[in-house]
């Protein structure tokens, strides 16, 4: 897809309204610190347009940026950050998962995952969540460009086991120093949108 306008829209905060668009919505899930502002701007061709942080738990919102003026990039926040307090972290997860419950329009959710490492309990749980929600969440394994080649298939498959996928689950390994994976998710994307 060639990226004419990409602009963030809407920013909504623990008791905010969500936005009743009228475009399809895709979304992205993950820890924090997991790239998901990094993948943003990768498939974006945008260098800052999802602020990136080398603090963890910044994206406190559900971000909407317009792609194009015919979908939505959904960015919610990340989450398992152990520095923000429970009562907080708790906020966090409603908020997201209201959103699950709730968007009329959402149509895909990517889940996040550093390949570096097994997924967390929070990882699993929101795997869950996306699932129960009734969507098919397409897994990324972000920082691709952080491992060697050869371990690869070998981490890809911790994560399968780990989070326990249902069978014919998409996995795209993504690096957004060198945009591997981008067009890849550009594919779902286009596929999605029909």
């Amino acid at each position: 897809m060639i990226i004419k306008s990409a602009e963030l829209e809407t920013v909504c905060g623990i008791t905010s309204k969500l936005p009743e668009n009228e475009l399809p919505e895709i979304a992205f899930a993950g820890k924090s610190n997991v790239g998901k502002s990094s993948l943003i701007n990768g498939l974006l061709n945008r260098k800052a347009l999802a602020r990136t942080s080398s603090q963890p738990g910044k994206t406190q919102t559900i971000n909407f940026y317009n792609v194009n003026k015919n979908l939505y990039f959904v960015d919610l926040p990340g989450y398992g950050y152990a520095q923000v307090s429970m009562e907080i972290r708790a906020k966090w997860g409603k908020m997201i998962e209201r959103y699950l419950n709730s968007s009329k329009q959402l149509k895909k959710v990517f889940l996040l995952i550093d390949i570096r490492h097994a997924p967390s309990e929070n990882d699993c749980v929101m795997y869950n969540w996306i699932i129960e929600n009734g969507y098919e969440p397409i897994i990324i394994t972000t920082k691709l460009d952080k491992i060697k080649r050869s371990q690869l298939q070998k981490n890809i498959k911790i994560i399968k086991e780990k989070l326990e996928l249902v069978p014919g689950t998409k996995v795209i390994p993504f690096s957004a120093q060198t945009k591997q994976g981008r067009d890849e998710i550009w594919d779902v994307i286009n596929g999605t949108l029909g």
